[in-house]
């Protein structure tokens, strides 16, 4: 049941009790502004990716864009950087809930991204309360008692890590409140909720309010932003580019855009972030109708892969160039304990990963799990004693549409097709009963890399036999079909019962709506959306 909230009765419709704390008449008529000014400009650009979707499944391949060619010809800088964010070499990412906020801002690290986007499950309960912690948090009120009674509590603020908050992206809505009986945008919410209850208090410490922006692909969603943020600013009473922001590069299409996303928001960007599961989704989605662009298991497209280093490399020429930092990926191995031997094959590659960001000149990297942030601050402290390397122009790079593209060789084990299966059923049971970040098998999922899991299935199921082409196997020669997908489906439900996983009880329900995606005959753009739809 909705209730209808202040200051626009017939405008604004919340969920029943949602909590003035966070929800008062203020914060809704900031969002019915912001909503009624943005909402036509967000559809017509979520309408333009569809159309450019239509044209690469048609053959087209991306490319650099004719138009902006003079901006990134052109020489010019984004704005200097705020002391608080110049040193970023270690950052952890995770979900909001009121633990993961204090462990990852008394975790050691440089910053914390508080994610809204990957690592959170959106239902009402977990928006609210993240929302509820993170200003507590920027108080330096939050605290928390799990279970035993052990008590959690902020460290000093000078002890803390930067906070860095990732709202949700362009494409995903809030179903909970509608605005003229139109759902808001979810970016638009966790954004704008978040600057009301904290921009002038991190303003007045010169710590934000800073943001992590998700999922772009243009300059024009760039500009989006840029408006918001600035519509933000002067119904807050913050001065003009006080919120600053990191984009994450982490669709294919964005990759040959990067210099025109930077410039569009020029006044208050920080840098770039190589998102790198989320690129490699995106690679699968773009290309989805590309039989020759068929990637290999998940294992196997690692940083090396030529795609994925042309990627890296020229987000650092880039982001270098205009004064901006260039941030590394995510190590989403976590700590094996009880198998040392595991554990320290899961630590070195590790180790190589964030050896290879800094030799090539990132500025900075992100872990998942706080035990991973001693390790990579050594690897960045040993070479790179300057808070950041922006003196690295990597004016060697020489990268251009092909090598953005190149397909990576490799083949398809069945450990890899049934970890697939796996990884996707246990993430969106999980998710449905509302835990968006999971340890699976040494590795912490999120949306992004059960995206790749469930794209890479559908793929492998819809270009197995296509015309004129060799038939996809698996490397000991069973053939790739749905029968095999079935077979392993199959085993999952009494498998998963013994382990007893998180949201074991909507396992049944995820196996359905994974199977469901897979066979259709479009691969739908995002899990999360008809998943949405289940959850409260």
């Amino acid at each position: 049941m909705s209730a209808v909230l202040k200051p626009a009765p017939e405008a604004v419709h919340c969920p029943a009790g949602a909590p003035d704390d966070v929800l008062g008449a203020p914060v809704l008529a900031l969002l019915t502004d912001l909503h009624r000014r943005f909402e036509p400009r967000r559809q017509s650009l979520l309408a333009a990716r569809e159309a450019r979707q239509a044209r690469f499944d048609a053959g087209e391949l991306p490319d650099f864009r004719a138009d902006t060619r003079a901006i990134r010809e052109s020489e010019w800088r984004v704005a200097p950087l705020p002391a608080a964010l110049q040193d970023r070499r270690v950052e952890i990412t995770g979900p909001v809930d009121p633990k993961m906020v204090i462990n990852a801002l008394n975790s050691g690290a440089n910053c914390y991204m508080a994610d809204f986007e990957d690592s959170t499950a959106p239902t009402w309960p977990n928006l609210i309360a993240g929302q509820r912690a993170l200003r507590d948090a920027v108080a330096g009120t939050l605290t928390f008692e799990g279970a035993g009674g052990k008590r959690y509590a902020l460290r000093p603020e000078a002890e803390r890590a930067v906070l860095i908050v990732r709202p949700r992206g362009w494409h995903l809505d809030e179903k909970h409140v509608l605005i003229d009986g139109v759902r808001l945008s979810g970016a638009l919410f966790d954004a704008a909720v978040f600057a009301f209850h904290n921009g002038k208090a991190l303003a007045a410490r010169d710590r934000g309010p800073y943001l992590y922006l998700p999922k772009l692909q243009s300059m024009e969603e760039a500009q989006l932003w840029d408006e918001v943020l600035a519509a933000l600013e002067k119904a807050l009473g913050l001065a003009a580019g006080t919120i600053k922001v990191t984009v994450l590069i982490e669709t294919l299409p964005a990759a040959f855009e990067m210099d025109e996303i930077l410039y569009a928001l020029r006044s208050r960007v920080a840098g770039l972030n190589c998102g790198r599961w989320d690129y490699i989704f995106s690679y699968i989605k773009t290309f989805r109708r590309h039989r020759d662009r068929v990637l290999p298991e998940r294992g196997q497209v690692t940083m090396t892969q030529p795609f994925l280093r042309a990627y890296s490399e020229l987000l650092i020429q880039t982001c270098h160039r205009r004064g901006a930092h260039a941030m590394g990926g995510m190590a989403a191995q976590i700590p094996i304990a009880g198998d040392a031997a595991a554990n320290e094959e899961a630590m070195a590659r590790v180790r190589a990963d964030k050896l290879r960001e800094v030799t090539a000149g990132h500025d900075g990297t992100w872990v998942a799990h706080p035990a991973l942030i001693p390790l990579a601050r050594a690897i960045f402290d040993e070479r790179m004693p300057t808070p950041h390397q922006q003196h690295v122009g990597r004016e060697d790079v020489l990268v251009g549409r092909d090598e953005l593209i190149a397909p990576p060789l490799g083949s398809i084990g069945r450990k890899g097709f049934e970890n697939n299966v796996e990884v996707c059923v246990r993430y969106l049971a999980a998710w449905l009963s509302g835990n968006g970040c999971v340890p699976i098998h040494g590795m912490m999922e999120d949306a992004a890399t059960a995206e790749i899991a469930r794209a890479q299935l559908w793929q492998w199921l819809h270009h197995a036999d296509a015309p004129g082409s060799e038939p996809l196997c698996l490397d000991d020669g069973t053939p790739v079909d749905f029968v095999l997908f079935e077979a392993v489906l199959l085993g999952l439900p009494s498998r998963l019962a013994r382990e007893r996983p998180p949201g074991l009880d909507r396992v049944p329900e995820a196996i359905g709506v994974l199977e469901r995606l897979t066979r259709a005959d479009v691969l739908a753009d995002f899990l999360t959306l008809p998943a949405y739809e289940r959850i409260d």
